[in-house]
């Protein structure tokens, strides 16, 4: 799939990714293109499965969630996991949940008002979740860097 993107699909992509809200006159003017041109070929990446959607990135403290966390999970069985990340899914503090190798059956990111949501969020409805044996939280102090992926033009 990666080989049937050229030079000009690396480039609308690079762009975008610096800044989703790049008009696609912009991005044809910079690449000499048409407008067209940009929108089939954004149409062409996502059916694709390459872009699989827009997103805004906010700043969930200025909206009052001031804790970022991550939970190592600990499952029964590593077959469980489809189970589990179905019930994951259904908890909106849960922003990203990832199978991994490791310690952990899975990895997951949430972000919560406070330590008071977070306990809640924990006790209440993860830890309830019965494929799961035992959790280990982390909480971030800081997030240094959160950027996408340089993809080679």
């Amino acid at each position: 799939m990666h080989s049937t993107l050229d030079d000009i699909d690396h480039k609308i992509l690079s762009i975008l990714m610096n800044d989703a809200k790049t008009p696609y006159t912009d991005i044809a003017k910079t690449l000499f293109v048409s407008s067209g041109t940009v929108h089939v070929r954004m149409k062409k990446m996502e059916d694709m499965g390459i872009i699989k959607s827009f997103n805004l990135q906010l700043n969930h403290q200025k909206l009052g969630y001031d804790i970022t966390a991550f939970l190592g999970i600990y499952l029964n069985k590593s077959s469980q996991y489809d189970i589990v990340a179905k019930a994951l899914e259904a908890i909106p503090e849960i922003v990203d949940v990832h199978y991994t190798t490791g310690n952990y059956s899975m990895f997951v990111k949430l972000i919560c008002k406070d330590t008071d949501h977070l306990r809640t969020v924990l006790m209440e409805k993860i830890q309830k979740i019965e494929e799961i044996t035992r959790t280990e939280t982390f909480i971030s102090l800081r997030e240094s860097i959160s950027r996408p992926i340089k993809i080679d033009e």
